[in-house]
């Protein structure tokens, strides 16, 4: 079956940097738009950004700049660089298909930028 395992979060503070890495199995990954998705507590789950299957990378407004996605097919691997991050970047950070599927959420990774 899908399985999408995030990893890279923690604790940062406001400024810092984090890599988040997200590694799929049980799909033909490189045929794929990746995104990834971020929600923070009350909160809906929203798009941060998508790669397209020829590397063309799509931002919200609100991290152009800072982050940065990537992929490396042959690895299965989708990766989100997030630089300068802010105390409202806080969120649980999900990667999934773009556009997403319901069925393929993974766990997450936790993402806390405090000071």
């Amino acid at each position: 079956q899908v399985q999408f395992v995030e990893s890279g979060g923690g604790l940062v503070q406001p400024g810092g940097s984090l890599r988040l890495s997200c590694a799929a199995s049980g799909i033909i990954f490189s045929i794929y738009a990746m995104g990834w998705y971020r929600q923070a507590p009350g909160n809906q789950r929203e798009l941060v950004a998508y790669i397209t299957t020829t590397g063309r990378a799509v931002y919200v407004d609100s991290v152009k700049g800072r982050f940065t996605i990537s992929r490396d097919n042959a690895k299965n691997t989708v990766y989100l660089q997030m630089n300068s991050l802010k105390l409202e970047d806080t969120a649980v950070y999900y990667c999934n298909t773009y556009p997403r599927r319901d069925g393929y959420w993974g766990q997450g990774t936790q993402v806390t930028v405090s000071a």
